[in-house]
């Protein structure tokens, strides 16, 4: 049976075709762009699609055109979303995430939260405020910096590049308020700390809960610093992390690929929740070279395969890079790492990068 990858421009997206290709399952890299990143992997068939964000029904038509049976994975929130809402145009595919109806209110960072509160999940200091003055008021009470997050974040990052605004002043905080108003702005207490402090589950829960591939890690270096991504991150395991995480997972019922991730807080030593993520995230490239390849767990098990259990428990401190960057100084850790672009056996998708950014430094 074929796997479909959809949103492929940059990392995360490849490293899922590079886990399939690898394991000899037949491929399809699916995006909107006409060149996005893996498009250049040897291990997939490149199809253009609509733009699920600004097309949804041409998506979910083009997907189906693909023709049945086959295991999709997405890597964005806007694809998730889409193919969540139509399973029933999909009939035949199969998918490591739940129905609509369980994902639907996981995607509300709210719901993530308070759920988090039950079932014992420990949370940053947040506040719902309703209008700009409730969210001043809420900023003075927490103390700066805060961060004002969308409550709904799909579009969020797309509209404004970034995944939420950091306020040191409450004029800051009352002109981030009207930006993410549409979203469902919320403030919260900013946890100190560096970007080390930020530790991650990456995991695959069967259907019944049963957790098939278990990876813990934290980032290094996010771009940009404090609200970004990873660009340098560390397996390291955490109990506390991973036992959080799936406390969390299985009150939210979920089940399929995704990561929780947290933040150390050093003025207590509790970790918090910052997100959970029901998807493959940018650096699940690291998990897959610990052995915990959840792209792969997944397919198997939804296509009816016997899986056992796997976790890198006790296979620590292995790094996972973005070596090079548009616009930011190379990056290349101790070796060995893993590289998320470079790949011996995929030679294409690296020196397409690497073309890209010495191009885009003469411009």
């Amino acid at each position: 049976m074929k796997a479909l990858v959809v949103d492929v421009g940059w990392v995360n997206g490849l490293a899922a075709i590079r886990s399939l290709g690898r394991a000899g399952i037949p491929v399809l890299a699916l995006d909107h762009r006409s060149s996005p990143l893996g498009f250049r992997s040897r291990y997939a068939k490149a199809i253009v699609v609509p733009d699920p964000a600004e097309d949804e029904d041409a998506f979910i038509d083009a997907v189906a055109a693909t023709e049945a049976p086959g295991v999709v994975f997405p890597t964005h929130d806007p694809p998730l979303n889409a193919l969540a809402r139509n399973r029933d145009r999909l009939a035949g595919f199969l998918f490591p995430f739940p129905s609509w109806e369980v994902l639907e209110p996981i995607q509300d960072k709210r719901h993530q939260l308070e759920t988090a509160i039950a079932a014992g999940v420990d949370v940053p200091e947040t506040r719902y405020p309703g209008s700009a003055a409730e969210a001043r008021a809420a900023a003075d009470e927490l103390g700066y910096p805060v961060l004002v997050k969308p409550r709904h974040p799909d579009g969020f990052k797309r509209r404004f590049g970034k995944q939420a605004f950091r306020c040191q002043t409450a004029e800051e905080v009352e002109r981030a308020y009207a930006d993410a108003e549409p979203f469902g702005p919320m403030v919260q207490d900013l946890i100190p700390g560096g970007d080390d402090e930020l530790y991650s589950l990456g995991s695959y829960l069967r259907e019944d809960g049963e957790p098939l591939g278990l990876f813990s890690g934290r980032k290094l270096i996010q771009i940009p610093p404090e609200i970004g991504t990873c660009r340098i991150g560390q397996a390291v395991w955490v109990q506390e992390v991973v036992d959080a995480g799936l406390r969390l997972l299985r009150e939210l019922r979920f089940h399929g690929i995704s990561q929780v991730e947290f933040k150390h807080d050093p003025r207590d030593g509790r970790y918090k929740l910052m997100e959970v993520n029901a998807r493959l995230w940018q650096w699940h490239g690291l998990a897959s070279a610990l052995g915990v390849d959840l792209p792969l767990i997944a397919y198997r098990d939804l296509t009816g395969e016997k899986v056992e259990p796997v976790s890198m428990n006790g296979a620590d401190d292995l790094v996972w890079a973005i070596s090079l960057m548009p616009g930011e100084k190379p990056a290349v850790p101790r070796l060995p790492y893993v590289d998320a672009v470079f790949a011996r056996d995929d030679l294409k998708p690296g020196l397409v990068h690497a073309a890209r950014i010495v191009r885009n430094a003469f411009r």
